[in-house]
């Protein structure tokens, strides 16, 4: 196992370099630069020191290499000191990635502001949702075929149909336009400080989390109560049956322990996908958060904010497939990993 996670490891880094150098070279390739959008009253000579002076006139080459050196090497420093207040070593001589359309401002800060915004409405969402989906699908395979499966499918099936972008604003209809229970627009500026304003916290947080957490319900339900019903018609279930264990044993002690592991599996990588899911979510409710960081940026061609956010769910997807690979080997002891494929 070790072996295997150490080349799984060793496998991610080119894949994450090979991902980089698509994600520079398609925005490289986009029109507009940071002087586009400066008056047509500075003479072109100053746009052209601006220009030199970030690097644009650079070769293709040398310009990735400054950016793969900034986000991989001096942000992740940068990202520490901002968080715990340390120092690590001189940092005013070293090349920060900046934004050109927040007057300099070093990416870091710009991500780190937003990250918990993010984080805050996406996690709650997900674990809220694998609460849900888990015991829902394993109840409906257990009662196949009853009121409560049929209704479950339904309801997944809607879930699963609907975008985001629909249930957001339908939610927003109903539930803040007609009858007033939440507010309309995620308010960034909150601050928890005391019950009321907790409080507020936690009713402008119910929306963005429903939306998020229904989607992810209806599919995460549904592959659980097929690897339910898959378990049921194994021959170790009919033979735990035959020993005359009650049924309920059976499916907690047998079925619902093996069907967990694709289930598992399923969770890990619905990460980014969530992930991917809080961009259009978070344009909806105003949360100001990654996903919306990164509609901004693409909309006000700030070229290294927005390779800078498509880097982070690059690596969310990588590193997520990792963690899958790894809990699915460990879960199910049927894997083994030598030296070649697993057996």
């Amino acid at each position: 196992m070790g072996q295997y996670v150490i080349r799984r490891i060793l496998a991610a880094i080119p894949t994450l370099v090979f991902i980089s150098f698509v994600i520079f070279a398609l925005l490289d390739l986009a029109p507009g630069d940071p002087t586009s959008n400066l008056p047509q009253s500075i003479p072109q000579d100053v746009k052209e020191r601006i220009r030199t002076t970030l690097g644009m006139n650079d070769p293709f080459l040398i310009r990735y290499g400054k950016w793969a050196y900034q986000f991989m090497v001096v942000e992740p420093i940068n990202a520490v000191e901002e968080m715990t207040g340390a120092r690590i070593g001189d940092s005013t001589n070293r090349l920060r990635l900046t934004s050109w359309t927040s007057r300099g401002k070093p990416v870091v800060d710009i991500v780190v502001e937003r990250l918990p915004q993010t984080l805050w409405v996406v996690g709650s969402a997900y674990l809220l949702s694998v609460l849900i989906a888990v015991p829902l699908g394993i109840y409906a395979a257990v009662r196949q075929n009853s009121l409560f499966d049929h209704l479950a499918t339904l309801v997944a099936v809607i879930g699963f149909s609907l975008p985001t972008f629909f249930t957001g604003v339908l939610v927003i209809q109903i539930f803040s336009v007609w009858l007033g229970w939440f507010p309309t627009l995620y308010n960034t500026t909150l601050r928890i400080n005391s019950i009321n304003t907790f409080g507020e916290q936690v009713r402008q947080m119910v929306l963005p989390i429903a939306v998020l957490a229904f989607f992810q319900v209806a599919a995460t339900t549904r592959f659980t109560r097929a690897s339910v019903l898959e378990n049921l018609r194994m021959d170790y279930v009919r033979t735990a049956r035959a020993k005359g264990l009650a049924a309920r044993a059976v499916v907690l002690r047998h079925v619902v322990r093996n069907s967990l592991i694709p289930v598992v599996m399923l969770v890990a990588l619905g990460i980014p996908a969530i992930f991917g899911g809080a961009i259009v979510t978070e344009q909806i409710f105003a949360v100001n958060g990654i996903g919306q960081l990164l509609i901004t940026s693409i909309q006000s061609n700030d070229i290294p904010v927005t390779q800078t956010c498509l880097m982070i769910y690059a690596v969310l997807v990588v590193v997520f497939n990792l963690i899958a690979d790894v809990t699915y080997g460990i879960l199910d002891p049927r894997i083994r990993y030598g030296s070649g494929a697993a057996r």
